[in-house]
């Protein structure tokens, strides 16, 4: 529980930060900034790597799990796609309405509410004694599945963004390699998988997206550079290698000290708030509306932290083979929000895309982490009221 409740402290402390920094560095703020995005990458490959790891499935059963990557995908979307309608439809003018690079950006925005958190969830409910149960197993499947399913349509995305250039050709080509790699090579690679060896391997993977960039950027310039993100190609590592499910106090330490500062520096690369509605050097249409009241914020807040959750409701409609109950239990445990939609978050600001719908997706992921102790409670409650019903 206290996990969960570092998580969102250290994003709001970052958040903080990001707004007091940038006057008391002064000329200094680039270069630091710059080496936040750094640190930023090798966090986010450490923790899609582990996240690759738990990524196991029986290749002779695929069948099997093509109903569950059916209901993951949709319990992506959904969410995905009711937030990013609230945000144009109710957060921006009507002139903005039929503009497509708002569309564009929102879409991209608000993918952060699709991925599950897979390792606060586990952990979290493992700490409850309920690894032998339904829910549990089923939860595993489907939350890996939607954190892959965010992973991949982060690709169009990024197309979408940019468009369809010759770098983005490369691009996807190295998508489909990469694919292809973890699926041909899944959980082969005997490797060391102490806490070092994942940094290392992060670092690793990191450091040869950057030098893909900065050398296609020399040679090209900034338009026609090639920017891989880091979220897949960490993946795939994590796929090929054998997990040997590591454990220990250091262990558990070291990688929950990771993602605690991968959320204080996603918060700390939030854009000055006093300067969101007046960023004239920035692409983003959607950073250069207002910003809103705190009242007004905190309603938003609410209303996209239930639209999201109404979003996750999906698996409730399926595995009908089990009651409601323990399918309202699943779809809880569905709600849990952490690394990969701040991941998601960190993209977006790539893009400069600012303003107030950046703080309403930041404070919502952050109300989210507070909640996810009631709702594993409530999955908790769910499924001892399931078992005396069997």
């Amino acid at each position: 529980m206290k996990k969960v409740i570092s998580f969102s402290l250290m994003l709001m402390v970052g958040l903080v930060l990001s707004q007091m920094l940038p006057s008391r560095l002064g000329e200094y703020y680039r270069l630091f900034h710059e080496g936040i995005e750094i640190v930023l990458g090798i966090c986010l490959a450490f923790i899609m790597i582990n996240v690759g790891r738990e990524f196991e499935i029986d290749k002779n059963n695929i069948k099997g799990y093509a109903k569950d990557y059916f209901v993951a995908m949709f319990a992506a979307a959904v969410p995905w796609l009711l937030i990013a309608l609230y945000y144009i439809f109710v957060l921006l003018p009507s002139d903005m309405w039929g503009v497509g690079d708002v569309w564009k950006e929102t879409l991209l925005l608000s993918r952060f509410a699709a991925p599950t958190s897979a390792g606060i969830l586990f952990a979290m409910l493992a700490a409850l004694s309920l690894q032998k149960s339904w829910i549990y197993q089923k939860i595993q499947v489907l939350a890996i599945f939607d954190d892959l399913d965010t992973i991949l349509l982060m690709i169009p995305l990024q197309i979408v963004m940019i468009g369809m250039k010759w770098q983005m050709a490369a691009v996807l080509v190295t998508v489909c390699l990469l694919l292809w790699a973890g699926w041909k090579f899944m959980s082969r690679l005997d490797v060391p998988q102490g806490w070092k060896s994942i940094l290392s391997y992060a670092i690793l993977t990191y450091g040869v997206t950057l030098t893909i960039y900065v050398v296609t950027k020399h040679f090209f310039g900034s338009e026609g550079s090639i920017h891989i993100e880091v979220l897949l190609p960490a993946f795939v590592v994590g796929m090929i290698i054998r997990n040997r499910h590591i454990g220990g106090e250091q262990e558990e330490r070291v990688s929950t000290g990771i993602s605690l500062l991968f959320m204080l520096l996603v918060g700390m690369s939030m854009p000055l708030i006093d300067a969101a509605s007046a960023q004239g050097n920035s692409a983003s249409i959607v950073a250069s509306i207002p910003m809103i009241g705190w009242g007004e914020l905190a309603f938003h807040v609410l209303m996209v932290s239930l639209l999201s959750n109404i979003g996750k409701l999906v698996p409730m409609f399926f595995y009908r083979d089990h009651s409601l109950t323990e399918r309202l239990a699943l779809s809880v445990g569905m709600f849990t929000r952490g690394e990969v939609g701040a991941g998601v978050i960190f993209i977006a600001l790539g893009y400069n895309i600012g303003g107030p719908i950046l703080l309403i997706s930041i404070l919502t992921l952050v109300l989210n982490l507070i909640l996810t102790i009631g709702f594993v409670y409530w999955v908790k409650h769910l499924a001892l009221k399931a078992e005396k019903r069997a």
